[in-house]
């Protein structure tokens, strides 16, 4: 899963006949891998990520690099969160420090010359060969999970997606993708009002369904913190500041209708190296002022929903 850019006119469809929100499939999707004779092995120092504060799904990427202490193995550029008619740009401090590229999508030419899909982030990229290992989130956090451990041993046993967890992880990321991580785009992007209540409706009946889940446990999957969590903890942060408004997902909210899983994305937020991911000004940024489309003035709200560093959880 990867960030959605505002089109230039005339250029890409956002949604099916029907009204209903598409999203891109990545297209580099290659593994980092100490098996003999791997095309991308592990190697400190070697692998660049090329992240946007603003996007949910490159927000995973920056989570559990920090969780699992790879800050000095690998590397960090961030986008400015003003994606113009080229998409992400490097602008006004934020620099792509091994090229000085102007926007990501010179980094996807660099890849490949004739690529002509959108312009994504995250992007796992190797310094080494120059060319992007792999853009699909999803890929790139079981990445970061498991193939660095001989470099950082000590976070080794640290595993979010373990063997007898994995069936029941894949269960709660098809419907929670489906219906919340996706599901508020298809809200706030879809054409029409039937095409819009029909996916709005969604996320709320699977919102509640994790309010249960989290009612009677402290993480989605196992009592543990797994996949599952960080996958969905991106959109939750993002929703009161962000869905809520912007998305119309204005049916609930977290800080006032789910006190469960406000608790637990504080619990989150609360452990080392998480909160620093988060940047309100990217996210609120990104999504009420880029998003010409849907707010054609570009008028920030001053609110950034429920504070996640008070009270103390963990």
């Amino acid at each position: 899963m990867t960030s959605v850019p505002t089109p230039p006119a005339g250029s890409f469809k956002w949604s099916f006949p029907n009204g209903e929100f598409k999203r891109q499939i990545s297209s580099f999707r290659d593994d980092i891998s100490d098996e003999p004779g791997a095309k991308f092995p592990p190697e400190a120092g070697r692998y660049h990520l090329y992240v946007s504060y603003a996007c949910p799904w490159a927000h995973r990427t920056l989570i559990v690099r920090a969780l699992k202490g790879l800050e000095d193995i690998i590397s960090v550029d961030t986008v400015h969160w003003h994606m113009l008619e080229k998409g992400w740009p490097f602008k006004d401090g934020y620099k792509d420090s091994l090229y000085g590229s102007e926007y990501v999508r010179d980094l996807y030419f660099k890849a490949e010359p004739e690529y002509s899909a959108r312009f994504t982030v995250p992007v796992l990229w190797d310094k080494k060969t120059e060319t992007i290992v792999n853009n699909e989130s999803s890929d790139i956090i079981r990445i970061l999970n498991t193939s660095f451990n001989k470099l950082v041993p000590e976070k080794a046993e640290i595993n979010y997606y373990p063997d007898n967890l994995k069936a029941e992880i894949d269960s709660v990321n098809e419907w929670v993708y489906d219906t919340i991580n996706n599901g508020v785009y298809k809200t706030g992007l879809a054409e029409t009002q039937d095409a819009y209540e029909k996916v709005a409706y969604q996320v709320f009946e699977s919102l509640d369904r994790v309010e249960g889940i989290l009612s009677k446990s402290d993480y989605l999957v196992g009592n543990t913190l797994t996949e599952a969590d960080l996958r969905l903890w991106p959109t939750i942060v993002r929703f009161d500041p962000v869905y809520h408004g912007i998305f119309k997902c204005n049916l609930k909210s977290i800080e006032k209708d789910y006190p469960h899983i406000l608790k637990w994305a504080r619990r989150i937020y609360q452990m080392p190296g998480v909160g620093e991911t988060v940047n309100m000004e990217h996210i609120k940024g990104h999504y009420w002022h880029a998003l010409v489309q849907i707010n054609p003035k570009g008028i920030i709200p001053i609110g950034n929903g429920p504070n996640l560093a008070e009270p103390k959880i963990v």
